[in-house]
Formats: C-alpha cells, structure tokens, sequence
C-alpha cells in the first residue's frame, strides 16, 4: 500500500519507466543536436534559449507525469489520474508546440534530411492532422472517450492501454495547439479570432466531462488496488476527479485564451508602428525581384538539390510559396551579381 498522498510522496516515490526515459533523453539529445548546429552554422543568428528551454521543460513535465508521484498515484487515485491526463493533454504539448522542433530541424540539416523534412510538412497528411477541426475533434473524442466510456477501467488495468493512453495525449495535445499557438511551416494559418474560437469551442468539453464525472453515483469507480491512507472515498474521488477536469482544464484553456489575445495584441502593435507593412512589402516584392534569376532556376530545375554547393552546405530546395531563407538568398546573390555587370557601351556589341 503506497504511503499517504501528499508533496513528499509526489516528490520522494518515483516509478522508473524505460520506455519514458529513453524516449524523453533521445528528444532532448535530438534538440540540442539541432540547437548546437544552428549556432554552428549561423553565429549571429543562435536559436532562442528560451526555446530550448521551453522544450526541455516540456519533457520535464512528461517526465514529472509518469514517472514522479503523479504517475505513482494514478492507478488509486483518480482525481489524481486526472491531473496527469492535464499535464499530458493541455501543459507538455504547447511547451514542444512553442519550441518549434520542425523548425528547428529544417534550420538544422542538411539534405536529404532538409528535403524529407520539407515534403513531410507539406504533404497532404501533414495538412490533414494539422486542420484545426481535425485537431479539436480529435481533442474531444480523447477526452470524452477516455472518461466517460467503459474505456476508462480498461485502461486502468491494463498497462499496455495505459502507456498508449499517454502516448495518444500527447499527440492529441500536440495537433491541436499547433495551428492555434505555433509557429511551424504548416498550411494553416488562422487568424487571431479563428484561434479564440476553436479555443472556446473546446472549453464546453472540459466543462461537459468535468460535471458528468462531479455527478457520477455510485456505480462509477474505476481505481484499482489498495487506497491509500486518508484518500478520499470512491465517490468523493471520482467528484474530486470531475472538479479537477472542469475547474483545471477550464483555467488552463482560458490562460491559452489570454496568451493568443497578447499574441494579437502584439502583432497589431507592429503593424501599427510600421513593421507589418514592411514586412508585407518585403515578402510581396521579395518575390517579384528574384523570380526568375539564373541561381534560383538552376537551384529549382536541375535537381542538384541534395549537392553540397562550394561552401559545403547543400543548396537550397525550391520552395511553393513563403519565404524560404536558403533559397532567396541563393536568388538574391544572382540578381546582385547581374547588376554587377559591366554594361556594354554603346555601338560596341557585347562580347
């Protein structure tokens, strides 16, 4: 029987999962990796710390769910079992979502990683689990069918359903805060109001699943093993896990709510002292200006995309649309050197 629920339970009783361990050291190796390449290869542009630190602290949070006292307590105490699904579903997933790991890998390689990584985002796979109602129908069929369907025991006794059980919050989380907080090179693009709408139209599932839980009788007790000492009863546990859905997801969303709002804030505040409308013309005129330069064709159209250029680095890969840094530049250095050329006089032929 595990010892009395409490902060030095949950920090002193530990659960040493392998599969989590290998999974989060791989991650976090994997982003460093492309953190220390981004820096190499760009030193006056290093990636944002606060990124990475953002992504560690994402895999800290799974970490914390699964293996530290929350991920003890889950499988006797359901209020508890509940705050994990929370940490799972709505605070680890927007701190990768923030971390931008698909941008950071397209800085970071070089092909045919940089090419792969490039069809995989772009492909109609990726749009489709990127679409915002895919994402929040997939959010809520998670959170309704995980709790409130005879899925809910078999979860619990079965570890093999448990561990999936972790592995689906996290993707779930992770497609639909992407659209709505990120900024990778997906097809999406949703405007602010759009954001706060999805947003809001998940909040009533919080809520609907939270109250049926707040009201459960008798009949629904889904904890398994010896309770620990001074735990709430089966019916008050199950209340406890209702309040902790509704209240706690209901908070965590509006917080969301409140950073998309400063996020739109922010972006007005740009446009208002000028930089939106620089940026607009830059990408608008960008275009224009080196469509159609011999590097930018040649880059494009002989398929030398995975060849190292003389510096070492492979050249760019034509992109559809956007702005895509390797390729302009590549472009830009062309129209820069037509114009550096000598300009014939006049009634001498060019040679």
């Amino acid at each position: 029987m595990l010892p009395a629920f409490g902060l030095q339970a949950v920090l002193t009783h530990w659960e040493f999962a392998p599969v989590v361990t290998v999974a989060v050291v791989a991650a976090a190796a994997a982003y460093l990796w492309g953190v220390w390449r981004v820096a190499r290869r760009h030193p006056a542009r290093p990636w944002p710390w606060w990124r990475t630190a953002l992504f560690l602290g994402g895999l800290g949070v799974v970490v914390l769910a699964t293996e530290a006292g929350v991920g003890v307590y889950d499988d006797v105490l359901f209020w508890d079992h509940m705050v994990q699904h929370l940490m799972l579903l709505m605070v680890a997933p927007p701190m990768l979502v923030a971390a931008q790991p698909v941008t950071l890998l397209l800085h970071a390689s070089r092909n045919p990683v940089h090419t792969w990584a490039k069809r995989a985002v772009r492909s109609r796979v990726a749009a489709f689990l990127t679409w915002p109602a895919f994402g929040l129908a997939a959010y809520a069929a998670t959170i309704v069918g995980t709790h409130l369907t005879g899925l809910t025991h078999e979860i619990l006794i079965n570890q093999t359903s448990h561990n999936a059980e972790h592995v689906l919050y996290l993707v779930v989380g992770y497609l639909f805060f992407l659209p709505l907080l990120g900024h990778e090179p997906i097809r999406w693009r949703l405007s602010y109001p759009m954001r706060l709408l999805v947003l809001a139209l998940a909040m009533p599932i919080d809520t609907f699943t939270g109250l049926i839980l707040g009201y459960a009788g008798r009949g629904y007790v889904v904890t398994v093993g010896p309770r620990p000492p001074g735990s709430p009863g089966p019916v008050q546990d199950v209340h406890w896990a209702g309040a902790a859905m509704w209240v706690g997801g209901d908070a965590i969303m509006f917080a969301y709510m409140m950073i998309v709002v400063w996020m739109w804030a922010r972006d007005e505040r740009a446009d208002s002292l000028g930089l939106g409308w620089l940026e607009a013309a830059r990408r608008s005129r960008f275009d224009d200006l080196v469509a159609g330069q011999p590097a930018a064709a040649a880059v494009a159209g002989t398929g030398d995309e995975g060849r190292p250029d003389a510096t070492g680095e492979p050249r760019a890969v034509a992109s559809r649309g956007g702005i895509d840094d390797d390729e302009h530049l590549a472009a830009y250095n062309a129209y820069l050197a037509q114009l550096n050329r000598p300009t014939p006089q006049a009634g001498r032929p060019e040679r």
